[in-house]
């Protein structure tokens, strides 16, 4: 496990451990999940079942899983980053994204460089059955990470580490070598309820238990459909996710910047100008998002959320320019833009 531990920081990894793969402890709280709907339009996880919970099922013939962890707040963050983050959510005229989705897309990084490691261990051991993911197949990764002494699972769901706080990246080798369980850490969110208090949506329906239907990140970027009225205004400022419960996290004072230059941040979303990034064809989104998690939501997905976020910016403050280009974009809408954008500008009406 050492020389595993050394290849795995040499690959820009802050930790590594190993889970069993017996999950069946966990299948029940997932079934409920399933059953109440939270997943929302996310069929996937649904039609994969409880094959989340059972690795040897999704891989046959593993027997144990090799879960990473990768930090990815930027590598120029200020040692305040919550306080400035806080600032950024809370102006309505800047364009907010989420903390992870700045740099390169993670799913590249990290699959890379898990594969690396998996061939890094066969040079020693010799060819062994193994398979990397990274949040691509029915894995669960938070249940493996705690596991395998990773983090502890907050209320808020993500994992967290006493050293880390939650602003990191899983990933996960299904081995068929039978390497020593690493041991799992005790949780430390006590009696705390900063994350479920922070959700702008209140999301976090109970400790542990997020109804998606009503997450910000769901919402912009997992739902290909209308943005339920009710939320809209709730959005703010986020046109693609949300950091809320982990802005709101005091573990996450501990939070570890990145030792890769991959999740540097894009200039034109540290700038989050709201005409810049409406008035990208939806070439010029696909070439400014290439190798970004941004790109995977489309162009239409991109402008309705903005036109949400751009409508909350009117409702702050009178901006002539945002008006003008909505009202110019909408006799050319899809049926889902024009319905946002005439949204935005009767929520704008409406607070004049």
């Amino acid at each position: 496990m050492d020389d595993l531990r050394k290849w795995a920081h040499e690959l820009g990894f802050s930790q590594i451990g190993v889970a069993g793969i017996d999950l069946a402890s966990a299948e029940g709280g997932l079934q409920a999940w399933l059953e109440a709907g939270f997943h929302g339009s996310m069929h996937y996880m649904a039609a994969h079942g409880l094959k989340r919970a059972r690795p040897a099922e999704l891989v046959p013939g593993t027997l144990r899983v090799i879960t990473a962890r990768m930090d990815y707040l930027p590598r120029d963050a200020a040692d305040d980053w919550q306080a400035v983050e806080w600032r950024r959510v809370g102006d309505p005229q800047h364009a907010q994204v989420s903390s992870y989705a700045r740099g390169r897309d993670y799913h590249k990084v990290l699959r890379s460089r898990l594969q690396q490691l998996a061939d890094r261990l066969a040079d020693e051991l010799g060819p062994f059955g193994h398979r990397v993911f990274t949040d691509s197949a029915p894995v669960l990764e938070v249940e493996l990470a705690s596991r395998s002494g990773i983090g502890w699972r907050g209320k808020h769901t993500l994992t967290l580490h006493r050293e880390a706080g939650s602003m990191f990246f899983l990933g996960e080798i299904y081995v068929d070598l039978p390497l020593p369980p690493s041991e799992p850490v005790t949780a430390h969110c006590g009696q705390c309820s900063a994350c479920i208090d922070a959700c702008p949506t209140q999301a976090i329906v109970a400790p542990y238990r997020v109804d998606a239907r009503r997450c910000i990140s769901y919402l912009t970027i997992e739902s290909d459909e209308a943005i339920p009225l009710e939320l809209r205004e709730a959005i703010g400022n986020r046109v693609y996710g949300c950091d809320d419960c982990q802005l709101a996290c005091p573990w996450n004072k501990f939070a570890q910047k990145a030792v890769v230059a991959d999740f540097d941040v894009r200039p034109e979303l540290a700038r989050g100008d709201l005409l810049e990034l409406w008035g990208w064809s939806e070439a010029e989104f696909l070439r400014r998002m290439e190798g970004s998690a941004i790109r995977r939501i489309g162009h239409a997905r991109w402008r309705r959320n903005l036109a949400v976020v751009m409508g909350n910016a009117l409702r702050a403050g009178e901006r002539p320019e945002l008006r003008q280009v909505l009202e110019a974009a909408l006799p050319t809408a899809s049926p889902l833009l024009a319905e946002h954008i005439s949204w935005a500008l009767s929520a704008a009406t409406t607070a004049g």
